[in-house]
C-alpha cells in the first residue's frame, strides 16, 4: 500500500501533477508516520527526502499543504537531526513567482523552528534567516509581513541569536532596504518594530553593521562615478575621432 501511494505521490510531482486525492493520501501516511518506530529505517528516511520533500515544489502545493507539513513535522519530532535535511528541502524547492506558497512556506519553517534542537541552532541560523530576509524585501506585502512576523517568535529570535555575527549583516540590510525603499506602510511600521528589537539585543553589533552598509554604498557610489568618468572619456574620443575621419564635401564649379 506504501509503495503504491509514493507511486502516486511521484508521478504527481515529476510527470503529470494532476490527482484529486494528495491530501488524502498524505492524511493515511500521517497516521503510518505517527507509528513508525526510533530510530528510523533508512527506507523511510528516503521517503522523506525523495517524495515529502519533492512535494513542495508542485503547483498545487495549496491544496495539501496542511497535511505534508504534519508529516514533515512528525518525522523532525521523531528524529530532530532529520530537520536539516527538512530546511534545506524546502529552502532548494521556494517559489520564485508564487506568493501564496511563500507565505505557507514561512509558516511551516517557522513551525519547525519550535522543533528545531538548541545543538542544530548555529547551524540553520544562517540559512534560514537569509531566507526570512529575502522574504521580508518581497514586493509583495502578504509575504513580507508573514516574514516580519516570525521574528515574533522567541524561538526563531533565539536560533538567530546563536550566530549573531554571521546573521546580523544579512538582516539589518535588509530592514535598512525595507525602510529605504518599500512602498507599503504596514511593512514599513512592522520593520521599524523588528529593527528596534535587533538593536536591543545588540547595539554595539547594530552599529558595526550599519557603519559596513554605509562604507560598501559608498565605494559603491565612487566605483560609479570613475565608471561614468571611463565612459564619458571613451565617447570623447570616439567624437574626436570620428570628426577626423569624416570626408570632406567636394565642390563642384559649373561651367557655361
Amino acid at each position: 500500500m506504501r509503495k503504491a501511494m509514493n507511486d502516486v505521490f511521484l508521478q504527481y510531482v515529476f510527470e503529470t501533477e494532476r490527482h484529486c486525492g494528495i491530501g488524502e493520501l498524505l492524511e493515511i501516511w500521517g497516521s503510518i508516520i505517527n507509528g513508525f518506530g526510533v530510530p528510523l529505517k533508512e527506507e523511510h528516511k528516503l521517503f522523506l527526502m525523495r517524495v515529502l520533500l519533492p512535494l513542495h515544489k508542485a503547483r498545487g502545493l495549496q491544496v495539501y499543504h496542511r497535511q505534508l507539513a504534519y508529516c514533515v513535522t512528525q518525522f523532525v519530532q521523531k528524529e530532530p537531526a532529520l530537520v536539516g535535511i527538512v530546511v534545506r528541502g524546502i529552502l532548494r524547492f521556494w517559489p520564485t513567482t508564487n506568493c501564496h506558497k511563500e507565505v505557507l512556506l514561512i509558516g511551516e519553517l517557522e513551525e519547525l523552528v519550535d522543533n528545531i534542537d538548541p545543538d542544530h541552532y548555529r547551524r540553520l541560523a544562517v540559512p534560514l534567516c537569509s531566507q526570512i530576509t529575502r522574504c521580508l524585501n518581497s514586493h509583495n506585502s502578504q509575504v513580507a509581513e508573514r516574514a516580519l512576523y516570525v521574528w515574533n517568535n522567541e524561538q526563531f529570535v533565539k536560533m538567530a541569536s546563536t550566530a549573531m555575527e554571521e546573521v546580523f549583516p544579512v538582516v539589518v540590510e535588509g530592514m535598512e532596504r525595507n525602510l529605504k525603499v518599500h512602498w507599503s506602510k504596514s511593512v514599513k511600521q512592522l520593520t521599524e518594530n523588528v529593527k528596534t528589537m535587533l538593536e536591543e539585543m545588540d547595539p554595539t553589533l547594530y552599529e558595526k553593521c550599519l557603519g559596513e552598509i554605509g562604507r560598501r554604498e559608498s565605494e559603491a557610489l565612487r566605483e560609479q562615478i570613475k565608471r561614468q568618468q571611463r565612459w564619458t572619456k571613451i565617447e570623447m574620443a570616439a567624437a574626436k575621432q570620428n570628426h577626423f575621419l569624416q570626408p570632406t564635401k567636394s565642390i563642384h564649379v559649373s561651367s557655361y
